[in-house]
């Protein structure tokens, strides 16, 4: 099949563009390196500097005539988006419009949308929640992942648009950027690594239901067979706090520095864990890799880079 990917270039996109060539697929890496780093495109995929906002992104689809577009560009900084929730809502809702209208316009036939189940649910009334848990997101991100969705439902009613919405936890591994404002796993790693003190935001008890990158990936080849449609969690069901990342990458990284908190972030959101059941139960996925064994391969890959 020949794919486009939204956001090759990034943390998740690259390790799915990575995969799909592997299985054999033809993709095309759509990115503008707002985010993204050219070092993590792949040699065998074609690469286009583009943002989905461009008029443009019409003529491209036009030209390949996509089979299956994995929609992971975005605006994800959540703290970005309280302070600018303008920038937001244009990248991340008007882009995503700009992006369908092109999948209807050439008949693309599947939309894979990578949604966020630690925004969309907000503060949670059930652990781990279900995707039928209410939307009460508390961020302009939130909003944003939340309206895409619903923008997907309607070019599947009208237009018969197949759409897979995957709502992520907290995804974490190799190539994260340790220097933006999310992925505390990935910062604190690179802290660690060069002896500076990483600074825990408030009691350091706001926990997260975080997923190695592996396993996303595989939901992402689960999500290119036709019976995998409608939204799904793609999390492990499991709670992990700030404290326990901070032991725990204390532990492996062999570093002897002291735990240290900072004022608490306002308005950030105290827990959140998503349930799984409904994704296993069609395609029989579940999270492969541990949390600790995560940990273990993340902080090799950061120390390896190091040393190169």
């Amino acid at each position: 099949m020949k794919i486009l990917v939204t956001g090759g270039a990034g943390f998740i996109g690259s390790h799915i563009v990575d995969k799909y060539i592997e299985m054999g697929h033809s993709v095309i890496v759509l990115d503008n390196l707002y985010s993204g780093l050219v070092g993590n495109i792949n040699k065998k995929a074609q690469f286009v500097n583009m943002n989905i906002q461009d008029a443009n992104l019409l003529n491209l689809f036009e030209n390949e005539k996509f089979d299956i577009v994995s929609h992971h560009a975005a605006q994800m900084d959540v703290r970005l988006s309280v302070k600018d929730p303008t920038f937001d809502a244009n990248v991340n809702i008007l882009g995503g419009i700009n992006l369908y209208e092109a999948c209807v316009k050439t008949n693309v036939k599947k939309i894979i949308f990578a949604s966020s189940g630690g925004t969309v649910y907000g503060e949670q009334i059930e652990f781990p929640a279900p995707e039928t848990h209410p939307l009460n997101p508390c961020s302009p991100y939130g909003i944003s992942k939340m309206v895409n969705e619903k923008y997907l439902f309607y070019y599947k009613e009208v237009y018969g648009l197949d759409y897979v919405a995957f709502r992520y936890g907290n995804v974490f591994g190799p190539r994260q950027n340790p220097h933006g404002e999310a992925g505390v796993i990935a910062i604190f790693i690179d802290k660690m690594l060069n002896n500076e003190q990483p600074i825990i935001n408030g009691d350091g008890l706001i926990t997260r239901d975080y997923i190695y990158i592996e396993d996303v990936v595989d939901a992402n080849i689960k999500a290119l067979n036709d019976n995998i449609e409608g939204i799904y969690n793609v999390t492990t069901g499991k709670e992990t706090n700030v404290n326990t990342i901070f032991e725990t990458l204390k532990k492996n990284i062999k570093i002897d520095v002291e735990i240290k908190h900072g004022p608490a972030k306002a308005g950030e959101q105290r827990r959140s864990c998503c349930a799984y059941n409904k994704l296993n139960l069609v395609s029989g996925w579940e999270p492969q890799i541990s949390f600790e064994n995560g940990i273990v391969n993340t902080v090799k890959y950061y120390q390896n880079k190091l040393i190169k």
